[in-house]
């Protein structure tokens, strides 16, 4: 081959290089829009996780079957965080890194959220939580100041924590508690201190915390002390797993009294672990109740009974209330621009979701109302909506 012609060939080779890289630049543009669904998808939490990412699954679907965003098709772009923060960090970096979504929607335990709204502020990725309640998600611990990419649509702990000890105090009647906490969990810790902080204002006494951990597996020997406490009521502001089973052997000892918690508790599997009858007597504050007579919450359990042949639990309605959001402010900033899409989630006021017409606050918080459910032969009971 002459000179000239491996230059010839050389050139060619440059221009169909140039010629592709252009034409993926043109492809991009109509390439669909990635929104990250990052959820615990395995390990302690899954059902929840799963629920929250069938909710968003969902929404995401509607969208697509109206015409899409901006002339594109959504794309669901799924993460597992294993239900783990080390896990968390590394899944939303790869969001928003590789995959390259626009925002991320989902998590519902504290901690992951916490480890999550890290990578998305120095990737400058929107997240929006889905039931992360403790404080730390939204507003940096140390600083103080309101994380810029970080949001959630669920109500956070020192509500949830403060209609808690009133319903105790006030509904059923009670001043002596004992308190249970996952010192493993940022949840847990947070909410049993609004829960103590409300509950003591209020005239009641704590008369012990006992600590355990996630994964433990028996609770008899904190329970046999907290039995011969004589409290009126027990506090458990944890998960549905280690809840279930400390409620189930707390009734195999003969402790009869009260169990309350938290939103947490919400998961078919809480029952599947605790037994129906122990359950009796449990009460919990929670973000939703499929008792909800609205048209939109009724539309929206017979939709997702359809889509997935189960009636949804409160983390598949912020699910899909979190992505719906996450849509409605790409709408809103008529951009696919994370940026734009950051200062549009900042700006919504009164969206229309299936938890309630939702507004962000200064914090980047919603502003919601809680549920107090009631356990009875294995099923939940809608008892009251307490307002903020």
């Amino acid at each position: 081959m002459s000179k000239i012609s491996f230059k010839l060939v050389v050139v060619s080779l440059v221009v169909l290089m140039m010629a592709g890289a252009l034409a993926g630049c043109g492809s991009s543009a109509s390439k669909d829009i990635k929104i990250g669904i990052l959820n615990e998808m395995t390990g302690g939490n899954a059902t929840m996780g799963t629920s929250s990412a069938n909710g968003a699954k969902m929404a995401i679907k509607e969208a697509n079957a109206k015409g899409g965003v901006l002339g594109k098709q959504l794309q669901a772009v799924i993460a597992d965080n294993k239900s783990e923060p080390s896990e968390s960090a590394n899944a939303m970096t790869k969001l928003a890194t590789q995959d390259k979504v626009v925002a991320v929607t989902g998590i519902f335990a504290s901690s992951n959220a916490i480890a999550t709204s890290s990578v998305a502020e120095a990737t400058k990725i929107p997240f929006v939580a889905v039931g992360a309640t403790n404080p730390k998600v939204t507003v940096d611990e140390k600083s103080g100041k309101v994380k810029d990419y970080t949001f959630r649509v669920c109500f956070i702990d020192p509500f949830q924590g403060t209609v808690g000890a009133n319903f105790v105090l006030n509904t059923l009647q009670l001043k002596k508690a004992v308190m249970l906490v996952d010192n493993s969990s940022d949840y847990s810790k947070g909410l049993s201190s609004f829960f103590k902080d409300a509950f003591t204002k209020g005239g009641g006494n704590i008369l012990a915390e006992e600590a355990y951990l996630q994964k433990d597996q028996d609770f008899k020997t904190i329970l046999t002390k907290v039995k011969a406490l004589n409290a009126e009521v027990i506090y458990i502001p944890g998960y549905y797993e280690e809840v279930g089973k400390i409620v189930k052997q707390a009734r195999e000892i003969g402790i009869t009294v009260p169990i309350v918690g938290g939103d947490g508790w919400d998961s078919p599997k809480l029952v599947e672990v605790g037994t129906g009858a122990a359950l009796n007597n449990t009460y919990f504050t929670n973000h939703y109740s499929v008792d909800d007579t609205s048209a939109t919450s009724q539309a929206f359990v017979e939709a997702y009974k359809k889509e997935y042949g189960q009636v949804p639990d409160a983390m598949a309605v912020l699910g899909y209330d979190a992505a719906n959001i996450v849509i409605d402010a790409i709408k809103r900033a008529n951009s696919i621009d994370p940026e734009k899409i950051r200062e549009a989630l900042a700006a919504t006021k009164d969206f229309p979701a299936i938890t309630g017409a939702t507004t962000l606050n200064a914090t980047h918080d919603a502003v919601k109302s809680v549920v107090i459910i009631e356990m009875k032969d294995g099923k939940q009971v809608f008892k009251a909506t307490v307002k903020p």
